[in-house]
């Protein structure tokens, strides 16, 4: 081991060894796998009882036999010549004392592929029992997996590595022609995920000016933005898109939908104020002019019974308080919560159900509709019975329901209306066969009697009278007509 100064720099400048590096070549990474591989089988390493309290060591200091031993020993043995090989034999020849515990294993033994002796069990036995766990560390990967990170990749190559969800920035693309041909590329392929992540990169490193005014000129990608500044909210970029193409009644309807942010009542309002005058069509100008006017009178409406409430002056409220407040209801449930609390007050106050009818044209049907559900909750069948009684310029009365006396039978029967009153709806049902089946139904028998006697149907009125009371007072009755000579029975 003796060497002049020369001799030791020439031995270590000729040395052919060389570190692992992530660029070795397919063979080398085999030969780690293959180390690796062996070392992961291994649990612990203990060495036996034995007289030999002696532990080799490199002259790197690290232990011949160790993990990183064995791996940086194939490493270098794959490209090293003989010569080297001795050489680093006569290297690794330099031994210290070093003491170590007693093991039933030594890691020596175990490349030998044999026991030590005095052990208790063979080393394929406790091979048999190691679980699959790591001891080496993580081999790196071959060379062109890494080519995934590369910057080079050309536009259609991008576009491609996204659509199958690789990882790919978008940086490298900085001119303007550029991006507008990775856009188009997107654009080839049909895919909306694609496309929408090439625009949002576009939209954080183009100009408002120039992004419109390329994608004007680019219809698919166009509508690609325009639905996604919709899903996230950016009505701001969104108003400057429709702006700048010009689409008066898109800007319109999206300016107006900000009111859904608002929720102080009295800002709503002066909002909606503001879109009366924007550019909508005709017809949805007269439900922008609606929506501001019947918000207008909640809040008014709103403050008023706040304060009747608090009082508990007002019978109807004491009886049944408010479950909600008014503001920013449906005009349907604005209807129905003014038949329910003030379907008696006069047609010039603002919550008067006849002025709000006027006010925003509601249909007979769909009037008729909600004040009978509202009226018959609260039981008030005289007001029910109002609702459908009309005169003629003779003086005389007459029921007319324009929803059908059918609808009103099922409204009544859902809340619980008495047989008597059901019974004199039904009898108003025009059609025979439903008439039957809801008399039968609710039953209201001296409808179903009465129809019978009316259709001169002698057998139907026999089936009904096994389906009454025995003695009832129905029983009779049907008997009575049954035994009638004035009847002319069909059958």
């Amino acid at each position: 081991m003796n060497r002049t100064k020369g001799d030791e720099e020439e031995y270590w400048n000729s040395s052919k060894f060389k570190a692992f590096t992530f660029d070795d070549e397919d063979d080398e990474l085999s030969q780690l796998k293959e180390s690796k591989r062996a070392v992961n089988s291994i649990r612990d390493f203990v060495d036996d009882d034995d007289d030999d309290d002696l532990e080799r060591v490199s002259w790197t200091g690290e232990p011949v036999g160790s993990i990183s031993w064995s791996i940086k020993e194939t490493a270098g043995n794959s490209g090293s010549t003989p010569e080297a090989r001795e050489q680093l034999k006569g290297r690794n020849s330099f031994y210290t004392q070093l003491p170590k515990p007693t093991s039933t294993y030594s890691l020596s033994s175990f490349f030998k592929g044999r026991t030590r002796p005095g052990s208790f069990q063979s080393l394929s036995d406790a091979l048999s029992d190691t679980p699959a766990k790591s001891y080496a560390p993580e081999l790196g990967r071959p060379k062109g997996e890494y080519r995934d990170y590369s910057n080079d990749w050309s536009p259609s190559d991008t576009v491609r590595r996204l659509r199958r969800g690789k990882i790919c920035s978008l940086e490298r693309f900085r001119s303007l022609q550029d991006k507008l041909q990775l856009l188009e590329e997107a654009v080839s392929m049909h895919d909306g995920n694609v496309i929408t992540a090439v625009l949002i990169f576009l939209k954080r490193t183009l100009s408002k000016e120039i992004l419109f005014r390329e994608l004007e000129l680019r219809q698919v990608a166009l509508r690609h933005l325009i639905h996604f500044l919709k899903e996230i909210g950016d009505q701001k970029l969104l108003l400057d898109l429709f702006r700048f193409l010009d689409r008066t009644e898109e800007l319109a309807l999206t300016h107006y939908r900000e009111h859904l942010n608002i929720q102080d009542p009295e800002k709503r309002k002066e909002f909606l104020k503001t879109c009366i005058g924007l550019p909508f069509p005709a017809e949805d100008s007269a439900h922008i002019q609606d929506h501001y006017t019947l918000l207008e009178r909640q809040i008014i409406i709103e403050a008023n019974d706040r304060h009747l409430e608090s009082a508990g002056q007002t019978e109807i409220f004491r009886k049944h308080p408010r479950k909600a407040s008014i503001l920013n209801m449906p005009l349907v449930t604005t209807l129905f919560y003014a038949c329910f609390y003030h379907y008696t007050e006069s047609e010039g106050t603002f919550s008067s159900p006849i002025n709000l009818k006027k006010t925003f044209k509601i249909p007979d049907k769909q009037y008729v509709l909600t004040a009978l559900a509202a009226r018959a909750k609260l039981r008030a069948w005289n007001d029910v019975d109002a609702l459908f009684t009309t005169k003629n310029w003779l003086g005389y009365t007459k029921k007319r329901a324009p929803i059908g006396f059918h609808r009103v039978v099922e409204i009544l029967n859902k809340n619980n209306a008495p047989v008597q009153i059901l019974q004199d709806y039904v009898s108003l049902v025009e059609d025979v066969d439903t008439k039957l089946n809801l008399a039968t139904k609710l039953k209201c028998h001296d409808v179903v009697i009465d129809t019978c006697r009316d259709l001169k149907d002698r057998q139907q009125l026999l089936a009904y009278r096994s389906k009454v009371d025995k003695g009832s007072v129905e029983e009779e009755k049907i008997d009575a007509i049954l035994s009638s000579p004035q009847v002319r029975w069909k059958n």
